[in-house]
Order: C-alpha cells, then sequence, then structure tokens
C-alpha cells in the first residue's frame, strides 16, 4: 500500500470535518464561555480570554468527535475519510487541534495581551490538549471503522 503524502492525509481529514455537527459545536462552545464568563462575573474573577479559549476548546472537541462519531453516514467519499480518521487517530486529531490553536491564538495576543510568543505558547498548550483529547476519543471509537475500507 502507497504511503499518504501529508496533503492526502489533509484531505481525507477535511473530508471527515465536513459532517461535523458544526451548529452543535458552535452552541456548545458559546454556551460554554458565556457560563465561564458569567461565572466569572459571580465571583468576581471574570477573565474573556480564558471563556473564550474554553469555549474554543470545547467547540473544536465537538466538531473533532461529532464528524466522526457516524463513519457510516453520508456519501461513500465522506465514509471512508471517517474510517480512514477512526483507523488513524493521531494524524486526524492534528487538524482540529491546529484549527483551534490558529482559533485562540489572537484571543491570547489581542484580549491578554502576551505579546506575540506568549500567546503562541498558550495557543500551542491549548492546541496539544485538544490533540491528545481528540486522539484518545478517536483512539476509543476505533471499533466503529469497518474492515473492509
Amino acid at each position: 500500500m502507497n504511503e499518504l503524502t501529508r496533503r492526502d492525509e489533509m484531505s481525507l481529514a477535511g473530508a471527515a470535518l465536513r459532517g461535523a455537527p458544526w451548529k452543535a459545536a458552535a452552541v456548545t462552545g458559546g454556551a460554554v464561555a458565556t457560563t465561564s464568563l458569567l461565572l466569572g462575573l459571580v465571583t468576581g474573577s471574570a477573565d474573556l480570554s480564558w471563556a473564550l479559549c474554553v469555549g474554543i476548546t470545547l467547540f473544536s472537541l465537538v466538531a473533532g468527535i461529532g464528524a466522526i462519531s457516524k463513519p457510516d453516514v453520508g456519501d461513500r467519499v465522506t465514509q471512508q475519510a471517517r474510517r480512514w480518521s477512526l483507523r488513524h487517530p493521531w494524524r486526524f486529531a492534528l487538524y482540529p487541534a491546529a484549527g483551534s490553536a490558529i482559533l485562540m491564538y489572537p484571543v491570547q495576543l489581542i484580549l491578554d495581551r502576551e505579546g506575540v510568543f506568549g500567546a503562541a505558547w498558550d495557543a500551542a498548550w491549548g492546541g496539544a490538549m485538544i490533540y491528545l483529547i481528540t486522539a484518545l476519543l478517536t483512539l476509543s471509537m476505533r471499533g466503529r471503522a469497518k474492515k473492509s475500507d
């Protein structure tokens, strides 16, 4: 079997993510960010950047895991991409993690005023956390991938 290039892997992960539950992910991320901010206001420790980063984290996790939770739904290409993602959880998890790190960077840079390198460091750690959680959850769902692909 031929090895896939990084471009092929990105195409497969993108095809798998195409069927992600984006509305559910947005509602979840928004609700968690709002709840975090409101609880912070009640306790006197409100932090907008923390609330937004927690919301981005949940948005990415719901989208990533939701995209592969039903591998037999969708067209043939989407099903194959989802099965590939379930068989290669560590490679698939790179893409939701990278997306969330990219979303967290401006939040850290503008709202926390950490500077270019501090914001990049914090966004990278947030992405690493999402990478690990997404990969482990995908690994636990591996049994859903059919062997006939």
